[in-house]
């Protein structure tokens, strides 16, 4: 049995999530997502880049931007050799769990639509999906957005939405 250790990435681990996430996220498009743009989110205070790795290898890594009330996920992508092994949910459950110790309740995100496995991934964790954005990714391909509210996860309720013109909240 395989164990992954969870950690924050360092900046020279930058090149090599780079080009796992032209392989495993954005293949077929432009990379968007090279070592200075992930380097960026290493040392920006309001970002995690966390690893999953083995006693050998990275077998996955996410970057997520906190702010003060919503979290977004730009990246999530886990080695197929290391997939359905929880290598995938133990980088979510982290995330989440230290946006909830931030006091940020819900995370965003956007897949690819024509990724099924993606979609049923986050699906099973939680999120429901929001919506399409057509041509989201460079104009060759759509996105899904999904959502999840922590606080419902963990039995409470949501606060009730609040309207713009209720000066009363």
């Amino acid at each position: 049995m395989t164990l992954y250790r969870y950690e924050l990435a360092r900046r020279g681990d930058a090149p090599l999530l780079a080009t796992m996430s032209r392989r495993l996220i954005e293949a077929g498009l432009r990379p968007a997502w090279d070592a200075a743009r992930i380097t960026w989110h290493v040392r920006d205070a309001d970002s995690v880049v966390l690893l999953a790795r083995t006693e050998f290898e990275v077998a996955g890594f996410a970057v997520m931007r906190y702010g003060a009330e919503r979290a977004h996920l730009n990246l999530l992508a886990v080695e197929p050799r290391h997939r359905r092994r929880g290598v995938g949910r133990g980088l979510l459950g982290w995330l989440e769990e230290t946006a909830l110790t931030a006091g940020t309740f819900t995370i965003g995100l956007e897949l690819r639509a024509s990724n099924a496995a993606a979609q049923a991934f986050y699906r099973a964790c939680g999120y429901r999906d929001c919506g399409e954005v057509p041509g989201y990714y460079q104009g060759v391909e759509a996105a899904l957005r999904f959502t999840r509210d922590l606080r419902v996860a963990r039995g409470q309720s949501a606060p009730p939405a609040v309207s713009p013109e209720d000066p009363g909240r």
